[in-house]
């Protein structure tokens, strides 16, 4: 740090605001002393900035599934704030709930010397899996719901499955069929009891829901299931993948969407728009919910942070999937 201080210029404090993004420095001094640092190919000592902080500037993130589109953009959030923030990440894949899996990265994380971790895990895959979450770290859970005992961020799961309920019963269907998300998810739950809580309240039938996995073809499936039954006009599917299937097999059927079925998805994926007919859909905002998680561990690390839940909203973006019922 003298030699970089020595080419720049400029005082050994002035680098060691630099280096440790502290206090006030010029743009035209701090290039000066990036200049200084890249010529003389200095780096800042992680071990010994940590032992002098009590920070690795590192996030550990625990994550049980890549492959929801929600969970990738969660994960690039997450990546891009912390980023930001001048903190690195280091991810552990789970393959399953299963306790030992769990915990075994939850100790990995502590070997790798992080200063918290943010766990993208469904909750009842933790419950179930009944493991000790660290109390040495903070830690921040995304799209679950731990109650009271460490802060966590969501979409409003709810409030997206009220906004695609709704908008189908205000086109004047009598009631809304539903393609459910996995039983132990906690999402698809928060999902489901809110179509079913909006169709109580507007006195409508509820029919029984038809289980999937978030894949098209367990969409496909319910799709099968759901053109045998008589009267079925419209169909809230609990995410963009399984409504894709479902539209398939009314297509097929020789249904049209939306003259005899009207269909809503949920996540609001970009290819959505491209389908025929392009699908109305709940659109969720998964890099908010990365970004809030960081900022929210971030605020647990400096001790300012609050156990509450920040809910970010939903929206419906209308498409030509969903219209009236035909006149019968």
């Amino acid at each position: 740090m003298e030699d970089v201080a020595r080419e720049a210029g400029v005082s050994g404090q002035t680098v060691s605001r630099v280096v440790n993004a502290r206090g006030y420095v010029g743009a035209a001094t701090r290039e000066r002393v990036e200049a200084a640092m890249h010529s003389l190919g200095y780096r800042p000592n992680s071990a010994a900035r940590a032992l002098r902080s009590g920070r690795f500037r590192t996030i550990g993130v625990v994550m049980f599934s890549f492959s929801s589109y929600g969970n990738q953009r969660t994960l690039d959030a997450i990546a891009v704030r912390a980023a930001q923030l001048g903190y690195a990440l280091t991810l552990i894949p789970v393959e399953s709930s299963a306790g030992e899996t769990v915990a075994g990265a939850f100790r990995r994380l502590e070997e790798h010397a992080v200063d918290g971790i943010i766990i993208v895990i469904e909750a009842h895959q933790l419950d179930e899996a009944d493991i000790e979450i660290p109390e040495a770290l903070p830690v921040v859970f995304v799209d679950s719901n731990r109650g009271e005992t460490h802060p966590f961020v969501d979409t409003d799961q709810a409030q997206g499955a009220r906004l695609a309920t709704e908008h189908l019963l205000e086109l004047g269907h009598d009631t809304v069929w539903h393609v459910t998300g996995p039983s132990r998810s906690y999402s698809a739950e928060r999902r489901r009891e809110a179509w079913q809580e909006t169709l109580e309240q507007h006195g409508r039938p509820v029919p029984e829901p038809l289980q999937g996995d978030w894949s098209a073809a367990s969409g496909y499936a319910a799709g099968l299931a759901l053109r045998e039954i008589d009267g079925v006009t419209a169909v809230f599917a609990a995410n963009d993948q399984m409504a894709i299937g479902v539209l398939r097999a009314f297509r097929e059927a020789g249904r049209d969407v939306p003259g005899d079925v009207s269909l809503v998805g949920f996540d609001g994926l970009p290819d959505a728009a491209q389908l025929w007919p392009p699908l109305t859909t709940v659109q969720q905002h998964p890099e908010r919910v990365g970004a809030l998680a960081v900022d929210a561990l971030l605020a647990e690390l400096d001790g300012t942070g609050r156990q509450q839940t920040p809910l970010v909203s939903t929206e419906l973006v209308v498409r030509e999937s969903t219209a009236a019922p035909r006149k019968r």
